[in-house]
């Protein structure tokens, strides 16, 4: 079918697939669809990949940002019949078929929606204004400058409670990243910042991490949660359960049932919403914004336009009534079945249901520290730790960046040291 657009694609005798967004979901359905049947466009805000769950690696300086990020034009040019272009997608008119980008417009006979997710603030503007999110590479590189810049601060000046809430980590939200962040945090206070900050008194240094349920990673098991605890609280990590954040002003926390904290340094780990692009309200459902879709990942009114991943919640599974786990096995797993559906359609069979086949979850809290829970087994420890870096590093899109990241943790495991701890570009609130 020949569709008219803006962005300089050619025409061609196969339908068109529009993959919006080059996250798991994008990259996963870029590698297993049939090349031969469509002609695939992946449209992205960003011209790299991110692998997100060690996006708090390079917040803390353990690893250098390209070693989680992948160029996209890299990934697809090993596919045939691929185009990908650099743009922001703003408005999706569906009785069309087409899409409205920064660059133009671009119709589609497929569209398959896979933004992922941002930062939810529950609508306290407080929050979104002063605290630090961790979605991205660059608000990864801020998170790292505005540590490393506060620490600076606290040796100058002469205010004990200004140094205390220079000094003082907050972390919102006891998920895996909240976790794996605050364990970076102390694990820096105790063997790095304490050797080259040595005019600071390190143990004035505190980390909290606050946690509004009863218990740290709630999707893991009850033993890996309380095991995550005890690891945490013997790295001197302060953690409150069943506690909320009130309201923060940018140097005091107000949390529930308990006195105000002073920090300067609060990061947001909390909460995920979904990014949909604006053209399917009709389709947002209201749990976390996300387009509602059916057991095929079609979204709810249409029949040509499909949602993956982090935006999408599926009904129909019993077992996920308000939808897969916002993480990226479930991402992986839908693209993989759309593939096969789609192709199935192409050929008029019958489409395929999606199940969604939990293979276990894992969080590293430090050195030697981790729990993996896995097909009904529960262990933690340094074998547990071994798992979660050989399943982290065989995640990683690229062979280079496998490398690079397996000799930057080899060296920061043999000098207790990294020499990533660069104020490159100074952070400044707006």
């Amino acid at each position: 079918m020949q569709i008219q657009d803006t962005l300089n694609i050619p025409d061609s005798p196969m339908p068109r697939l529009v993959i919006i967004g080059g996250g798991f979901a994008g990259i996963t359905l870029v590698k297993e669809i049939s090349k031969k049947d469509f002609q695939i466009v992946m449209i992205d805000r960003n011209n790299y990949h991110t692998f997100q769950p060690l996006l708090y690696q390079v917040a803390t300086g353990g690893l250098e940002p390209d070693s989680i990020a992948y160029p996209l034009r890299k990934y697809v040019k090993r596919f045939g019949n691929l185009f990908f272009r650099l743009a922001d997608v703003s408005f999706i008119d569906a009785s069309k078929n087409e899409i409205h980008t920064s660059e133009g417009l671009l119709g589609f006979d497929y569209l398959v929606i896979a933004t992922g997710g941002r930062t939810n603030f529950f609508g306290n503007r407080n929050l979104e204004t002063y605290t630090m999110g961790m979605k991205t590479v660059p608000e990864a590189l801020n998170l790292r400058s505005l540590i490393l810049q506060n620490l600076e601060k606290a040796i100058v000046t002469k205010d004990p409670f200004e140094r205390q809430a220079l000094m003082n980590f907050v972390i919102v939200g006891g998920g895996p990243t909240g976790v794996e962040l605050a364990g970076a945090l102390a694990e820096l206070k105790r063997f790095v910042f304490r050797e080259e900050y040595h005019d600071l008194k390190m143990d004035d240094m505190q980390v909290f991490l606050i946690e509004g349920s009863g218990k740290l990673l709630g999707g893991m098991s009850e033993k890996s949660s309380h095991k995550t605890e005890n690891f945490l609280k013997n790295l001197g990590v302060q953690v409150f359960l069943n506690c909320r954040i009130n309201d923060y002003d940018g140097k005091k926390v107000v949390i529930e049932n308990g006195s105000p904290i002073p920090s300067e340094n609060v990061i947001w780990a909390a909460g995920i919403k979904a990014a949909p692009v604006d053209g399917m309200e009709q389709a947002v459902s209201q749990f976390g914004g996300r387009l509602l879709t059916d057991t095929y990942s079609r979204i709810k009114g249409y029949d040509n336009c499909f949602a993956l991943g982090d935006v999408a919640l599926m009904e129909g599974d019993a077992n996920y009534s308000k939808g897969h786990p916002q993480v990226a096995p479930a991402a992986i797993q839908q693209a993989q079945q759309l593939a096969k559906n789609l192709k199935r359609q192409q050929q008029q069979k019958p489409l395929l249901a999606f199940r969604y086949r939990d293979k276990g979850s894992m969080a590293t809290i430090g050195r030697k520290k981790a729990v993996v829970d896995f097909a009904g087994l529960n262990f933690s420890g340094t074998l547990a730790w071994f798992v979660w870096l050989f399943v982290h590093l065989m995640s990683i899109v690229g062979f280079k960046n496998r490398l690079a990241t397996l000799l930057q943790w080899f060296s920061n495991y043999i000098n207790f040291n990294s020499a990533l701890r660069l104020i490159i570009r100074p952070y400044k609130r707006n």
